[in-house]
């Protein structure tokens, strides 16, 4: 259950809700299922993901697995 000190916000990497501490507002922080970097915004702003953020980790995620032989 989400405290008045938190709030959900949606990864633009993966797309998970996340809880998101208020005092993170405004730093970088990451997702904890996909690593996916992003600043903690205000969830009632109509900021859309940044597309080229979103293609820089995919080319992240292949070249991880590139490496590892996956």
């Amino acid at each position: 259950m989400p405290s008045s000190t938190s709030f959900f916000v949606k990864c633009p990497t993966c797309g998970r809700n996340l809880q998101v501490r208020v005092a993170y507002l405004g730093k970088s922080v990451a997702c904890r299922h996909c690593r996916g970097k992003f600043v903690a915004s205000d969830p009632s702003s109509s900021d859309s993901p940044n597309i080229s953020k979103i293609l820089a980790r995919a080319d992240e995620l292949l070249q991880s697995l590139a490496v590892h032989g996956e």
